[in-house]
């Protein structure tokens, strides 16, 4: 005898699909973070409001809101996405260039690899350094995790040459840092190559000498060495 079967009502509940809905949530936020990144190259801060990127991205208001809170977080999550080259949950210490870095075989190598991870996510970031300026100061305390967030990763690595026995600057470990800080900066980076014309592949090689300079007390070989 076959069992007896019934058919769902009109109203039963439909069980909860998790996966599909984070899956909406995920497309969601790269549609937003890529709407902002647009309009912002685009338009600029001021004319990147919430209902502009919520009728390009195709979302609601009250979506954007409830993803990210406001527009200064909107701003620092496409700053984040923007430095990262994607929206992953990894750590930048965590990521692949980061990790070459760290695992050179020898000291030089590891600045060169460092540079080559800086100038990348520099030229990613590109002209929304100077987009994300014009908003001061109503993104200022944005700015400022920016920066103590680029700070910790700085100290991150010189402190892992310190550990490798490979720093070797005049400076102590924390103000060689603050140097490594400075010259990575993303502001000195829009100077060198949108005020005076610097290519990429210039920005490279200078950042390499003078972060070698700095923390390493020499320079690369095949440049002007140190006197012995």
């Amino acid at each position: 005898m076959m069992p007896v079967t019934h058919a769902p009502g009109p109203h039963a509940r439909r069980p909860y699909n998790s996966a599909g809905r984070r899956a909406a949530a995920a497309s969601n936020r790269r549609a937003v973070l890529e709407a902002s990144c647009d309009l912002l190259l685009r338009d600029g801060y001021r004319a990147t409001t919430i209902p502009a990127v919520a009728e390009r991205a195709g979302v609601s208001q009250d979506t954007i809101y409830k993803t990210f809170g406001s527009k200064q977080q909107l701003m620092k999550a496409v700053y984040d996405v923007t430095v990262a080259g994607d929206d992953e949950p990894v750590p930048i210490g965590q990521r692949p260039p980061v990790q070459r870095a760290l695992q050179a075989a020898d000291p030089a190598e590891m600045i060169s690899r460092y540079a080559e991870f800086v100038c990348g996510f520099m030229q990613r970031l590109g002209a929304l350094i100077a987009v994300l300026a014009e908003a001061d100061p109503e993104i200022a305390e944005v700015r400022a995790v920016t920066e103590a967030e680029r700070l910790t990763g700085v100290r991150a690595f010189v402190s892992h040459l310190a550990r490798e026995g490979h720093l070797l600057s005049a400076l102590g470990q924390g103000q060689a840092a603050d140097a490594c800080w400075a010259l990575t900066s993303p502001q000195l980076f829009a100077r060198l190559t949108q005020a005076r014309g610097w290519t990429a592949e210039t920005y490279q090689r200078w950042l390499t000498d003078m972060l070698s300079a700095t923390l390493l007390g020499y320079k690369l070989p095949g440049r002007t060495s140190p006197a012995s």
